[in-house]
């Protein structure tokens, strides 16, 4: 129907969809006010963007969860010598961390929208009283978890430059501290072999020096005069030392203790090799999130939070202080209506309960006709049967007594 003195204007999909998600009903909206048409057109859109920051900041935190792990500036070094970016991408990782993220701002998105659409108009006023405030308490601290688990991921992504720098510096000293610590682990087991290998090469150098001292004595009698039995006898007792060299060089003792060391300094070179990816592992969420506060300090870190919990907030408190308009006028019709279609009616006020509060009696028209139908259905088959019963007994009696002994005879003969 046409009107003279207001014409509603059209709307468009995109305001339809801010509708949608602020839970509102197209088909009111589109005959009422032009505020009531901008007021639920700014609240979807508040839900919607609250959507797509938990996206973003969900896969940004799942990234930064799955990412592999290093030096948290070899990224930066080599997408800026391969590249000529400070940032360098792994796609498997982001592609998985685009599909989480998806995921937990659809699901953030739902919850919002679910708070919102359930909170209620409080009493039609501007005014919060502390009776609507205990109501929506509940939806509040839901919207603070929601904000926090939002502003976090954030925040480490605006310090990031900041946070990878004393990332790197912690992930050093990790490294120093763990390189130290591996070297005290084995350094009892090093000197013991040590002091093993000693003992036995203390008896080979003495005896290398015999061999040494016999070989220039033998070399000194062998150039004076010929071979004789002086000379020989020097060579026999080189040959000897010799063996006994040859003997300590090749114990099964001093190979095996030798061995053994190879084996500890061939442990203790992987473990100091593996001190790298053991500082890697640093790299982590929480840990960012703690640099992060170091970094920000206190107060800058809360300023995020609360600017967070406001934009998430704000739905709650805006429904709240919302005036009523014709919008709510004419659901509250629609409701009454659609009630009264179906034969609904409610008593405001109708009695108090054991605590003393008033409580509403809601009374199922339809409900009852179709019970006092029923009823009166059962009340009149079991009438029918009854005088069905009565029929069938009068006609038997009536046979009964024009042949009683045919009667008789169909009983069941007794033992």
């Amino acid at each position: 129907m046409k009107r003279d003195f207001y014409e509603p204007s059209k709307s468009s999909k995109l305001m339809r969809l801010f509708w949608n998600a602020a839970g509102a009903d197209r088909y009111i909206l589109e005959r009422t006010t032009y505020g009531d048409k901008v007021k639920y057109l700014c609240l979807g859109g508040i839900i919607i963007a609250t959507g797509l920051m938990a996206a973003l900041a969900g896969g940004y935190a799942f990234y930064t969860i799955f990412e592999p792990r290093g030096n948290a500036l070899n990224s930066f070094q080599t997408a800026k010598d391969i590249a000529g970016s400070y940032d360098a991408i792994h796609i498997p990782t982001l592609f998985k961390a685009s599909i989480f993220g998806v995921f937990w701002g659809l699901i953030i998105f739902n919850i919002d929208r679910f708070i919102v659409t359930s909170t209620g108009k409080g009493d039609g006023t501007e005014n919060i009283t502390g009776k609507e405030l205990v109501g929506a308490l509940p939806r509040i601290i839901m919207g603070s978890v929601i904000a926090l688990t939002i502003s976090k991921p954030v925040e480490i992504r605006m310090f990031k430059t900041e946070i990878d720098v004393k990332l790197h510096e912690k992930q050093m000293e990790q490294q120093q501290a763990y390189k130290a610590k591996t070297d005290s682990l084995f350094a009892t087991e090093l000197a013991s072999k040590d002091k093993e290998i000693a003992k036995i090469e203390q008896d080979l150098s003495a005896k290398i020096l015999r061999h040494a001292d016999l070989e220039k004595q033998y070399i000194e009698e062998a150039r004076l005069i010929t071979v004789g039995p002086r000379a020989l006898a020097i060579k026999a007792q080189m040959e000897l030392v010799a063996k006994e060299i040859d003997g300590l060089q090749n114990h099964p003792d001093y190979l095996r203790i030798k061995a053994e060391k190879k084996e500890i300094e061939k442990k203790r070179e992987a473990d100091l090799a593996s001190s790298e990816k053991v500082a890697a592992g640093l790299d982590g969420l929480l840990e960012r999130i703690k640099i992060a506060h170091e970094i920000s300090g206190t107060t800058i870190s809360l300023f995020i939070t609360l600017l967070f919990m406001v934009i998430e907030l704000t739905p709650i408190f805006f429904k709240l202080m919302l005036i009523k308009s014709p919008y709510d006028f004419m659901e509250e019709n629609i409701k009454e209506l659609i009630k009264a279609e179906n034969g609904i009616e409610v008593k405001a006020n109708y009695y108090q309960d054991k605590k003393g509060y008033e409580k509403d009696l809601v009374i199922n028209h339809q409900v009852l006709r179709l019970l006092k139908e029923k009823i009166q259905l059962l009340e009149a088959q079991s009438e029918l049967s009854q005088q069905a019963v009565e029929s069938w007994k009068e006609k038997k009696k009536q046979d009964i007594h024009q042949d009683p002994d045919s009667y008789i005879k169909e009983q069941p003969e007794t033992a």
